[in-house]
């Protein structure tokens, strides 16, 4: 069959007829599709003043009817968008034919990014047309005015408007794409007559009259233009029906900025890309942008990545009568561009108390939003919205702890602060693909580069969760817990551990890190993370090598979104695809009123606590520091002689110890370069210092007069069930370290630790006899005979050789089966 009847079928199939008389008139005028190529200037596109000399009651009514236009007028730009993709499938299938329309690559030109201006344009009409419909139903009486003017004035809107602008840089990618596409529909209407009948014959529902109009495709390409720039005149003609005391009017200013930028950016952009060619034929185009903390000054700057060179620049706010500008900080050519990342060293004790000062007055305000959510008290609500703006930026610029050196072969060398290592990599990723390609750079322009900053910026002011945060009933607010578990995938062995961040208000700490695993390929930490959140709905996970005496690498990065309904209080399992590593995790989510932000970060210390208090605090069944300390041992201690009967110092171990109390990342950091006979004094000073030893004192007796019974077979099982009678953390970690040191003592040969000696050494920590007066019942053991008791009853189980294996870590499943997500 023809392709082009094929694609004609396909139309035809879904109540699109194809006409094969080219069209003597289009929708849209000649003058106007011959002006496409020229600036976009949003300041012509503007409504007649709406007056302002009326009462509050008509402002709203108004409001209500500007709402419901563009309402009709996204249902008409969504039949559009359908109409102009209606072909693009037939297209894509006969490209793969011996007798293409289009080519794979001329379907992708003229499609450009079309699905996703359908998509995002369809969420919007569907959250607005819910948003007015819910309003409808809730319209009171004619005889009920007031309760009239009162819904109007509680319908929210604003949220939807700012989302979708925040969007448009989709548009970009279109308007860029344009001419290109352009030139594609022309050439091939004039080459190839089955297109030529296929463009010029485009066909649109007008809604519920079933009447239809015709348009051809190249006066379809044109309606996004089209609508691009209404959307500065829509945003302009809601504000000025929306009172200043509307809950909606701060946020519809936004949107507002955020398109007068868009279109005047789109402008710059395309004069910049005319102006400045570089090497490769390619044109300097901006890729990327955001704010960051310039580590000289502990200043906010604005970082602008143009396809060459780096730009750091700083906003001089607009004074009366003037625009805003941007002052040139330095730039740095990215041809030989070197870039190093860290950590930055621990913040000092006064940054601390400032940081929590912030969030102090941010948690305080944003009770005070909370308050005021659906009053009228409006300017109340404002001033408490730009305090929480003013906090959210001091925090911003004081808080970050990630550096990004960059050194360029010039000698100048920079350094920005990162808050977020996920951001960080995104920037690393975004500048080594352009320093991969090896252009030259141009000699910019600086004062022209730097002018046309103000209108090039996406982000029109940094990303302020407080500036965009919606209550859709989504964001999780209470504790979201997460269990880090494995991960699979690593090409060759290594040390690694995993970063988790959540965004949302920045009250508590929002990211976290597991300790890091020892040199494995298929690494495991069985972890436990807990956040407090307000307003999260994205988590970021990425996983970190380490290798001695190099920088830390990141192996991969990934998202999760972050969902009210559908996560729990049961631990929900997963597996993540993050680069080319999979990372097994367990989520669950329990809401609950927040408290205040603790001044110092909660720690629980594991030394000289019951082990049921540290395993339950963890969320596993061995203790990390029992796990962390043989996992170490067995990775470089095992040949060592003597080693658990040398000792370690006796400041080594008290280091580990103090670390393991605060930190268990910073305890793992010291156990890779620590002694291993400190690593061996650390876990028995553990078992020495329990105030309740692991083998549970009662048992002590029934222990005694079990090694007493002649047959084995029957000592055994009586050994074997009384160890089934310990609590489930003391039993899984007894077995742990049994299975430990029997492996330990199968290279005694080098070691020189014989089941007997290992017993020797743990017996007395592990296995108590009960202090007489102490209310335990029983006869009393001979003090004599107690030293024997500890060391056999240990030897015994060292000696048994089918032991139960030990499980180290709780069961995070649900009922359900696994849920693997792919990123």
């Amino acid at each position: 069959m023809d392709v082009y009847q094929e694609a004609v079928e396909y139309l035809e199939s879904q109540d699109v007829p194809v006409e094969a008389e080219v069209l003597e008139e289009d929708v849209f005028q000649e003058e106007a599709v011959s002006c496409l190529l020229s600036p976009l200037h949003p300041e012509i596109l503007d409504f007649p003043d709406t007056p302002t000399l009326c009462s509050p009651e008509e402002m709203l009514e108004r409001r209500r009817m500007v709402l419901k236009g563009i309402l009709e007028s996204e249902e008409v730009y969504l039949r559009e968008l359908e109409a102009l993709l209606m072909p693009m499938k037939a297209l894509r299938a006969s490209a793969g034919t011996s007798q293409p329309v289009l080519s794979s690559r001329e379907v992708q030109t003229v499609f450009y990014q079309v699905p996703e201006l359908r998509d995002m344009h369809q969420s919007f009409y569907s959250d607005l047309k819910a948003r007015l419909g819910a309003r409808c139903q809730t319209e009171p009486s004619p005889g009920e005015e007031g309760e009239t003017s009162h819904a109007d004035f509680e319908l929210m809107v604003g949220d939807l408007f700012l989302k979708i602008v925040n969007q448009i840089g989709l548009y970009g990618g279109f308007i860029e794409n344009y001419e290109e596409a352009v030139e594609v529909v022309r050439k091939c209407t004039d080459s190839d007559p089955r297109f030529r009948t296929l463009a010029q014959s485009m066909m649109s529902n007008n809604g519920s009259d079933k009447a239809r109009t015709k348009y051809t495709l190249e006066a379809l390409l044109y309606t996004p233009l089209n609508r691009v720039t209404k959307t500065t005149l829509v945003l302009r003609d809601l504000l000025k029906t929306t009172p200043v005391e509307h809950r909606d009017y701060s946020s519809l200013q936004e949107a507002l900025r955020l398109s007068r930028s868009f279109l005047s950016g789109v402008n710059e952009s395309s004069q910049n890309k005319r102006e400045v060619t570089l090497s490769h034929g390619m044109r300097r185009q901006l890729m990327r942008d955001s704010f960051v903390v310039d580590a000289s000054e502990r200043s906010l700057r604005h970082l602008f990545l143009y396809t060459d060179l780096l730009l750091c620049a700083k906003l001089k706010h607009a004074s009366r009568g003037k625009q805003e500008q941007y002052r040139f900080c330095w730039f740095l050519p990215l041809a030989g561009l070197k870039l190093r990342w860290a950590s930055e060293q621990e913040r000092s004790t006064d940054t601390h108390l400032r940081l929590h000062s912030i969030r102090t007055k941010m948690y305080q305000l944003r009770q005070q939003l909370r308050q005021h959510a659906g009053s009228r008290v409006a300017a109340l609500s404002a001033r408490s919205r730009k305090k929480m703006e003013q906090m959210e930026l001091l925090l911003l610029t004081h808080s970050p702890v990630y550096r990004l050196e960059l050194h360029s072969p010039s000698g100048k060398s920079h350094t920005l602060l990162f808050s977020s290592l996920s951001e960080l990599e995104e920037w690393r990723e975004a500048v080594h693909k352009l320093t991969t390609d090896n252009i030259e750079t141009v000699p910019p322009d600086l004062l022209t580069l730097t002018s046309a900053c103000v209108k090039l910026r996406m982000t029109q002011h940094p990303p302020l969760h407080s500036a965009i945060a919606v209550e859709d009933g989504k964001c999780l607010c209470g504790t979201l817990s997460v269990a880090i578990h494995s991960a699979s995938g690593l090409q060759t062995p290594a040390c690694m551990y995993v970063c988790v961040e959540v965004d949302g208000y920045e009250f508590y700490d929002k990211q976290a890190h597991t300790h890091s695993s020892v040199h494995s390929l298929n690494p495991h930490w069985d972890q436990e993370l807990s956040f407090q959140v307000d307003g999260a709905r994205e988590l970021r996970v990425l996983c970190v090598s380490q290798a001695d005496g190099e920088d830390d690498t990141v192996l991969g990065h990934a998202a999760v979104q972050l969902d009210s309904k559908t996560l729990t209080k049961r631990w929900r399992r997963q597996t993540l695809t993050v680069g080319q590593l999979e990372v097994t995790l367990s989520l669950k989510y329990s809401p609950h009123p927040l408290e205040p932000p603790s001044s110092t970060a909660q720690t629980h210390p594991v030394f000289c606590v019951p082990i049921e208090t540290v395993t339950q605090q963890e969320g596993v069944l061995v203790p990390h520091v029992v796990r962390c300390c043989v996992e170490e041992l067995e990775r470089r201690g095992m040949d060592e002689v003597g080693i658990y009967r040398i000792s370690g110092t006796t400041s080594d171990i008290s280091t580990l110890k103090a670390a393991f109390n605060g930190s268990l990342r910073e305890a793992v950091t010291r156990l890779r370069s620590s002694d291993v006979n400190a690593v061996s004094g650390v876990l028995k000073l553990y078992f020495r210092e329990l105030p309740e030893p692991l083998v549970p004192t009662e048992l002590f007796q029934s222990l005694a007069t079990a090694l007493d019974i002649q047959d084995m077979n029957s000592r055994l099982a009586s050994m074997l069930s009384l160890l089934q009678s310990c609590p489930d953390s003391n039993r899984h970690t007894f077995l742990y370290l049994l299975h430990h040191l029997q492996r330990v003592s199968e290279k005694q040969d080098v070691n020189k630790m014989s089941l007997m000696n290992l017993a020797t050494v743990f017996g007395p920590s592990l296995l108590r006899p009960p202090v007489v007066g102490l209310g335990h019942g029983g006869p009393t053991v001979d003090i004599s005979q107690e030293v024997v008791v500890q060391v056999q009853v240990v030897f015994f189980y060292l000696q048994c050789n089918n032991l139960p294996e030990a499980q180290t870590s709780l069961p995070h499943d649900t009922d359900a089966e696994d849920e693997t997500t792919h990123v």
